[in-house]
């Protein structure tokens, strides 16, 4: 059986990846307090954007962990590897971002300007796990 070794980079990345779940958790802490009905104040849009950017979050730095894992199994390295390692975990931040971010403010009801983070997010999602797969093809 061979034994995986993380490359220095994902160890790293690893790390910090692990370190931000907590700050995940206090966001479910928080989708609580909506869900319960203690924030008031928050529309429909606001609660379901809300959902959206703690959902993402979640996942994304989940399949970021798995991808670090891909890309060392690969032995990806220089730009390359570097789009592929952190394509997912930016994506982790600028789709919440996006959701959280264009949804902020009293009363709204459709996202401000704030909103193209959300596809940004996407572009680095595709972006990391299209050169990740490639690079898993080509391995």
């Amino acid at each position: 059986m061979q034994t995986l070794h993380l490359s220095s980079a994902s160890q790293y990345l690893a790390g910090v990846l692990l370190i931000t779940i907590v700050t995940i958790e206090v966001g479910g802490w928080y989708m609580t307090t909506i869900v319960r009905g203690m924030q008031q104040d928050l529309t429909s849009f606001q609660v379901t954007f809300a959902r959206a950017g703690h959902a993402h979050a979640g996942v994304l730095v989940s399949l970021s962990l798995v991808c670090l894992l891909f890309a060392d199994a690969a032995a990806l390295d220089g730009f390359f590897g570097w789009v592929a390692r952190l394509g997912v975990p930016l994506a982790a931040i600028l789709l919440p971002g996006g959701f959280f971010a264009s949804s902020a403010g009293r009363g709204l009801t459709s996202p401000n300007r704030f909103f193209p983070l959300v596809w940004a997010g996407a572009a680095s999602l595709a972006i990391g796990v299209l050169t990740l797969g490639i690079g898993l093809l080509a391995t």
